[in-house]
């Protein structure tokens, strides 16, 4: 099986760890990691690196898409309906329009508090695990900023405990759980998140992902999705297969800039689409393209 990523359809109940942890076993294989922590009860496209590729993680595009379903009336303490019920109140007053017009608040650069069972750190400790020992009572989470590119309403069931569907596309670092909670908080009834698929992650999207059952009972080796193909999104130099095989060996290259200093860009020869990643800076009073990531060998340029 060769280094590359693996488009994961994450299965509800299980953790992006576990997805790993199995990955490991159906692949034979130990070096292994994953892109955007999905929570548990979600499911969706969950961005899988084997061998090498582990270390592409970081470049890969930061924007996700989810559909999201927010149930009205209902408050928990994990923000979804995992979590223990802490309010219920009666919504059937609510309206289509009522909501669509709260929806203009969550679209653009926001500042966005947390759920408080969240991987994020506090004091040097996960945030759900003070949530769990009961010390977030006087405890201040902190907002952060987050972007939303758009937020769309494509599903409304009316009722006591009213169900609305959300489109939303943003970036990395955005708690859907949260956006439940405050258009719940917004509307004055509560809100919590009821459903959450992640359509896109990272530039992979739902439709070409992969489940474990098909990875299991394939019976030809998994093909990964080459580094090339996952890195499209950067920008590109092609080096003479000379220039290639110098810059795989670590050497710095006097050429003319084609992306500003420090960007990240995809580096190739006319035979070999991915040699790495490499930046432009400056050495000695000179720009230089320089290896980031060396991807591959010397000899296969």
């Amino acid at each position: 099986m060769s280094d590359g990523f693996i488009n994961l359809h994450k299965p509800a109940g299980w953790t992006s760890h576990d997805c790993v942890a199995k990955l490991r076993r159906l692949l034979n294989t130990k070096k292994i990691g994953h892109g955007g922590t999905l929570d548990p009860a979600a499911t969706g496209v969950l961005p899988v690196a084997v061998g090498r590729a582990t270390r592409l993680l970081s470049y890969l595009p930061d924007d996700k898409a989810y559909r999201a379903v927010v149930q009205l009336g209902t408050t928990t303490d994990t923000d979804d309906l995992d979590g223990t019920i802490l309010t219920q109140t009666a919504a059937n007053h609510l309206t289509k329009a009522t909501v669509v017009e709260q929806l203009s608040y969550f679209q653009g650069t926001i500042q966005q508090i947390p759920p408080l069972y969240s991987a994020i750190h506090i004091n040097g400790q996960r945030l759900y695990d003070l949530a769990r020992q009961g010390r977030t009572k006087a405890l201040d989470v902190p907002s952060r900023t987050v972007v939303i590119h758009h937020i769309e309403m494509v599903g409304w069931h009316p009722g006591d405990a009213p169900n609305v569907t959300l489109d939303i596309t943003c970036g990395a670092g955005t708690y859907i759980r949260s956006i439940a909670r405050d258009l719940g908080q917004m509307l004055a009834v509560g809100g919590t998140l009821a459903s959450l698929v992640r359509t896109q992650s990272s530039g992979f999207t739902l439709n070409t992902s992969v489940s474990f059952d098909q990875l299991a009972t394939t019976q030809e080796p998994v093909q990964t999705i080459s580094p090339a193909l996952a890195m499209r999104h950067l920008p590109q130099i092609v080096l003479s297969p000379g220039a290639g095989r110098r810059w795989c060996l670590g050497q710095r290259l006097s050429l003319e800039p084609t992306v500003e200093p420090e960007q990240p860009l995809r580096v190739a020869t006319a035979t070999c689409p991915f040699l790495g990643i490499g930046i432009f800076t400056t050495k000695h009073e000179q720009l230089c393209l320089v290896p980031k990531m060396v991807f591959a060998q010397p000899a296969s340029v």
